[in-house]
């Protein structure tokens, strides 16, 4: 039986782990026509931040908020040090916009805020778009949605009892025309019934697997104490952190799986509405060395992810019968199929290949380029009709689709009902590795029922101040 959304909330009602969920009502919610200019504000606004804001700047940003503007300024020039034409009316919005250290000062001082991009290290995700919600703000948030499942579950519910608000997750493939092909491929039975996935991806590129650094000096203007926000580990500043490299640590990012599974995951968990996973294996290399922080619990600060991965989810309640999603990063990738045609290449970046009982379907990353494989494959996809709405500039529009949803112009790509279980099942997979076995998971009670102790990964503590 396929586990449905009000069912899937249920537990997050209930909560994870024994945790209750409070939801607060929106404070404030200005009515915005499709004529407004959008009042967007910034919660990391360089790197990822940057290119998302990069798309906005027909909208007015009113504010940003960074720990570090020295590294926001990065986002304008080359590595030559020479301006990027492109991004000049980010900068001159940039110039002109409030600025400040600590989201939370933001949020509590700008009252004509309609919007936030939300592009922080994992471990602020939740704990922002928390905050923005409250305060009646629509809001995109990168993925991984969140850093733990119960946050997933909790930002899902706040979505649905504040419906006005239009959340977005940055999962850009989601908007895309080839990725809502493949959708309509797989649903339309041009491969017949799929009850095998294999999806792989080249991440990290980032240092995983390595021993914790040695603390340096943080450079002048980075408020490091903010950097860390709700995180319980104070490691002291190293640029394998900050400010790209966080990914791969544990008290702050996901890994590979958190930043990558939500393009690549997302296809066959949209096309074959699995619901979530009730039994997941991840295989790994070995976890960076770590010195145990005295406040830890067992297995709880690991340091490093590990360098490669292979994550095994089975789906018992698939709505098309049972499933098996593998999952492979750090350069691993599957088989190779037998009697796969030249033109069909396993690039190594990533992919997703769908094994059907008549052929199979891959496509590369992001939903794009999709091959099918097999006689008859080609026949039965021409007869299969569009059936999903196409977005405005595809996966390049994914912001804008969040600007005109605001303003009630089009449906929203990937909201927070697609993105929270999107993320909560890939999160799983991280659960799986820190747990050290198999876990067989209750998706409706939002609990592991086979290694109780492991219950505690679904959730985290905070830090004073950082509260969720």
């Amino acid at each position: 039986m396929t586990i449905d959304r009000r069912t899937w909330l249920t537990g997050a009602a209930a909560g994870v782990a024994g945790m209750a969920l409070p939801v607060q009502a929106a404070k404030r919610h200005r009515r915005i026509a499709p004529s407004d200019r959008v009042n967007v504000a910034a919660i990391g606004a360089g790197g990822m931040g940057a290119a998302n804001m990069e798309q906005l700047t027909s909208q007015n940003i009113v504010a940003i908020a960074d720990p570090d503007l020295s590294h926001v300024a990065k986002s304008f020039v080359d590595s030559s040090g020479a301006p990027i034409a492109e991004r000049a009316a980010l900068k001159a919005a940039y110039d002109k916009a409030d600025k400040y250290a600590d989201y939370r000062r933001m949020l509590d001082t700008r009252k004509d805020i309609d919007a936030v991009v939300i592009a922080t290290p994992d471990q602020h995700h939740a704990v922002a778009a928390k905050m923005a919600m409250e305060r009646g703000l629509h809001v995109y948030v990168q993925k991984p949605l969140t850093y733990t499942v119960r946050e997933a579950r909790l930002l899902d519910e706040l979505a649905r009892t504040n419906p006005r608000l239009v959340t977005q997750m940055g999962n850009q493939g989601h908007s895309g025309d080839d990725g809502r092909r493949v959708v309509e491929l797989i649903r339309g039975g041009a491969i017949g019934a799929v009850r095998e996935v294999h999806v792989w991806t080249n991440r990290p590129i980032w240092p995983q697997g390595v021993a914790r650094p040695a603390a340096l000096p943080t450079p002048a203007g980075f408020d490091w104490d903010v950097w860390l926000g709700p995180a319980t580990v104070d490691w002291g500043y190293n640029p394998l952190y900050a400010h790209f490299n966080w990914r791969g640590w544990q008290p702050f990012g996901c890994g590979a799986l958190g930043d990558m599974g939500a393009h690549l995951l997302d296809f066959p968990v949209w096309a074959l509405e699995p619901g979530l996973p009730t039994r997941v294996e991840t295989r790994h290399s070995a976890w960076g060395e770590n010195q145990r922080t005295p406040d830890a619990g067992e297995g709880d600060q690991r340091g490093s992810y590990p360098l490669a991965t292979i994550t095994t989810f089975t789906f018992g309640n698939a709505k098309g019968g049972p499933l098996t999603i593998t999952w492979y990063d750090g350069g691993l990738m599957p088989p190779t199929p037998p009697r796969l045609p030249p033109e069909a290449v396993m690039k190594p970046e990533g992919g997703v290949m769908f094994v059907g009982a008549q052929g199979m379907l891959m496509h590369e990353t992001y939903g794009e380029k999709p091959v099918l494989i097999g006689d008859g494959t080609a026949q039965r996809a021409a007869a299969i009709p569009q059936s999903l709405p196409r977005i405005k500039d595809g996966r390049q529009g994914h912001e804008m689709n969040w600007i005109r949803a605001i303003r009630g112009e089009e449906a929203i790509s990937s909201p927070f009902a697609v993105g929270a279980p999107l993320t909560e099942t890939m999160l799983l997979g991280i659960v799986a590795m820190r747990a050290g076995q198999p876990i067989e998971y209750d998706g409706a009670a939002g609990r592991i029922t086979n290694l109780p102790d492991a219950n505690r990964y679904l959730d985290r503590t905070y830090r004073k101040g950082w509260e969720l």
